[in-house]
């Protein structure tokens, strides 16, 4: 059966950063000790939140650190109040905001039992800090208010989840990550500031886990030096138990997803989808660059570099083994790891006076694409064209088209797919690609990338 191209899942917008030599440096924290991650799926509601809150309790034995993302979709929701007060349409805003909140308000009480607890008043706090921004005139870029914005769904969330470990006996600290990992001001794609970040997780959790059971903070968010708050970019918050993992020598990572294992597709678009019970980090990281939402991009290096085991595991049955990713060399074949990109463009640029696309058009082409923040995921160029399959990001894109035009000729396609197979045979191939027309193909001897209509 072919993929169903409707759906936006592998949809991830990524920058590999070069993560320096800190993370091969030791420091003074080590414990025996977990990481775990929770994705907005696995809180959605109080139901999943209590199964969430019982695989905590049954892994108290050693110290915990617990990673929590927003719940549901409050990253959405949030994405579109952002949106709203940009516009400025301040009412539209507000209503949006007062739904996001009572939603929560209404969450909190489900879960605690009671609208009588010291956390409703910090998610007021929490809340307050969307007010601050919505109260505001214009005066910086988009990504700014965006990140000021959309960083609180991971403070809500957490303030509930840490309240209700509480409630349970569970001697639990909620921490405020914006005060540990800091970052520079690159908004919405944030690089993180490795040796203060490293010397305040240090003190941080050395102090909190002395005392306490479990520590929960947020993933996907920090800060800069002048105390904004950014975001790591959509999924982030692997990276943030990553990064946490490498500076306390975790033990292990264990990501809990709603899925059974990790598999070798998305299987919302893909039918046929079947299990990988264990797979190397090599592999894991080709299948983030090209898209695989499973994994954020940037989680593996730390991991890599202390020798971190990560598991991936499911909330719904907490029983089942789930995936282990690790460093061991390849030893098994695996079945083809397909990956869907939708909502991709094709841009087709040309010399106007017919000269080569050689090292000194690429060179100012490249930093074109750098400056308005595009990342390519997939290049060819012939003599006198350059052609590069970009993610969909109207205002950059419109940025990028304004000031390519200046010196080349342009031309795009629009509404497209990049569809990439790790370790392709030709029956996945003709299976997924009928009634699709190619655009552009590029291979290797694993990987088969094609860009389709």
């Amino acid at each position: 059966m072919k993929f169903g191209f409707s759906l936006d899942y592998y949809a991830v917008n990524h920058k590999n950063h070069h993560l320096g030599s800190r993370f091969a440096a030791q420091t003074h924290a080590t414990y025996s000790m977990q990481v775990f991650k929770f994705g907005g799926a696995s809180i959605e509601t109080p139901e999943r939140a209590r199964k969430v809150l019982s695989i905590i309790t049954a892994h108290v034995e050693s110290p915990l650190l617990v990673i929590i993302s927003a719940k549901g979709k409050t990253t959405n929701a949030l994405e579109k109040i952002a949106e709203a007060y940009f516009r400025e349409d301040a009412e539209e805003a507000q209503r949006l905001f007062a739904e996001l909140e009572a939603d929560h308000i209404a969450y909190a009480e489900e879960l605690l039992g009671t609208r009588e607890h010291a956390v409703f008043n910090k998610l007021r706090e929490c809340c307050t800090e969307i007010s601050w921004v919505l109260s505001e005139p214009h005066g910086r870029e988009y990504d700014y208010y965006y990140d000021q914005i959309v960083s609180v769904g991971e403070l809500l969330s957490t303030a509930i989840l840490a309240a209700a470990l509480k409630d349970q006996g569970i001697h639990t600290e909620w921490t405020d990550v914006r005060d540990i990992m800091k970052t520079d001001d690159n908004y919405r794609d944030a690089n993180i500031q490795w040796e203060m970040t490293e010397q305040l997780a240090s003190t941080h959790f050395n102090k909190a886990f002395a005392t306490h059971q479990v520590v929960v903070t947020q993933g996907f968010i920090g800060s800069t030096d002048e105390n904004n708050s950014v975001t790591l970019g959509r999924e982030g918050s692997d990276y943030t138990a990553a990064v946490f993992a490498n500076i306390l020598n975790a033990k292990r990572v264990t990501i809990w997803k709603d899925v059974p294992s990790l598999l070798n597709a998305d299987p919302r678009i893909f039918p046929n989808t079947v299990p990988i019970p264990e797979i190397s980090f090599r592999e894991v990281i080709e299948m983030a660059y090209y898209g695989a939402q499973v994994i954020h991009p940037k989680t593996i290096k730390p991991l890599f570099a202390k020798n971190i085991p990560l598991y991936v595991r499911c909330f719904i049955d907490p029983s089942l083994p789930g995936t282990l990713i690790h460093s061991k060399p390849e030893v098994k074949r695996y079945p083809p790891i397909m990956v869907l990109k939708t909502k991709q463009v094709l841009l087709q640029v040309y010399t106007r006076d017919y000269s080569f696309i050689t090292e000194e058009n690429l060179s100012r082409i490249y930093n074109l694409f750098h400056d308005c923040k595009i990342k390519i995921n997939l290049i060819q160029n012939a003599a006198i064209s350059f052609v590069a399959c970009i993610d969909n990001h109207p205002e950059r894109l419109e940025k990028l088209l304004e000031v390519l035009q200046k010196e080349y000729d342009v031309r795009r396609n629009e509404d497209l797919f990049l569809f990439t197979v790790r370790h392709y045979t030709q029956h996945v191939l003709k299976e997924e690609l009928k009634d699709r027309t190619v655009l552009l193909t590029q291979k290797t001897r694993q990987t088969i990338q094609m860009v389709v209509r």
